[in-house]
């Protein structure tokens, strides 16, 4: 089944019934943004040992809508989807967005495709394997001159050791897990699992979802011997993307969830290399 199978309504076998949406609106109100959110749909996406692994993911997709229609066809953003089922990876994005504009008559559109994509980690000692997940989210956008607009996103658990608890403490220091969030813009294409190993690299010590006690032992000394605040984590995986020719923008962000206070830790760094490339 190809594109053509999403009809105009003109052609539609059911073009005698009444198209509400496509009646004039007298309001003179454009619309920015206009579609469906939340649908959970089976995707595939490109993994870079397996090749391919499936996966389900909550996708929004939008167009804008002209002042003189009143509504949008709803049910082609569905229809759309379930031809690009086989793959919905970075590299499609740019024409499903594209294929969103030509057949939903829009001059702008936006995707956000939000999913677990799963790792097989082996604990630091041991070896033995489990499945860790990571929360991913491709955001694609294409504005009326056809400019396509990329993000990957991330979301990493990681653990860190204050360093100020270890410094004014006699005994131990305190801990917590946390969560990195990274967003990157890229000339060429990025791997999911690229982004996870900067992230990891850069905490006290990064999760496991299996480990057995010479494990723990491990991960707990290491982390110990290398404590982080938040900022030292934003800041080193900001330098790590600084030094990346292929990332021309990112935003990366570190919340610990607290062991010992009734709040979190923030840092957030954002940075386009593209402007500085500009005034070089």
């Amino acid at each position: 089944m190809g594109f053509d199978a999403i009809l105009p309504e003109s052609r539609s076998p059911f073009s005698c019934i009444r198209d509400i949406q496509s009646e004039p609106d007298d309001r003179n109100i454009p619309i920015d943004k206009v579609g469906i959110k939340n649908i959970r749909y089976p995707i595939t996406v490109l993994d870079r040992r397996n090749r391919y692994q499936h996966t389900v993911a909550s996708i929004n997709m939008f167009v804008d809508l002209p002042h003189q229609y009143k509504g949008t066809h709803m049910s082609r953003f569905v229809e759309m989807l379930h031809l690009f089922r086989p793959e919905v990876s970075l590299k499609k994005i740019s024409e499903i967005l594209q294929q969103m504009k030509e057949h939903l008559d829009a001059a702008s559109a936006h995707i956000e495709v939000l999913f677990p994509y799963f790792i097989e980690k082996k604990a630091p000692i041991s070896a033995s394997p489990g499945l860790m997940d990571y929360t991913c989210r491709f955001l694609g956008s294409s504005n009326r001159a056809d400019k396509v607009d990329l993000i990957c996103e991330v979301t990493v658990p990681i653990s860190s050791v204050c360093p100020c608890s270890k410094e004014i403490s006699d005994v131990g220091a305190h801990n917590q897990r946390g969560e990195v969030c990274l967003q990157t813009r890229f000339k060429k294409f990025i791997w999911i699992e690229d982004m996870i190993e900067i992230i990891e690299r850069c905490a006290s010590c990064d999760v496991y979802s299996v480990l057995k006690r010479v494990d723990e032992k491990h991960v707990t000394e290491k982390g110990f011997t290398n404590p982080k605040f938040v900022e030292d984590i934003v800041r080193d995986v900001a330098d790590a993307l600084n030094g990346d020719p292929n990332i021309t923008w990112f935003s990366v962000s570190a919340e610990n969830f607290e062991s010992i206070h009734n709040h979190s830790a923030y840092a957030h760094v954002v940075k386009d290399k593209r402007s500085q490339s500009a005034g070089e």
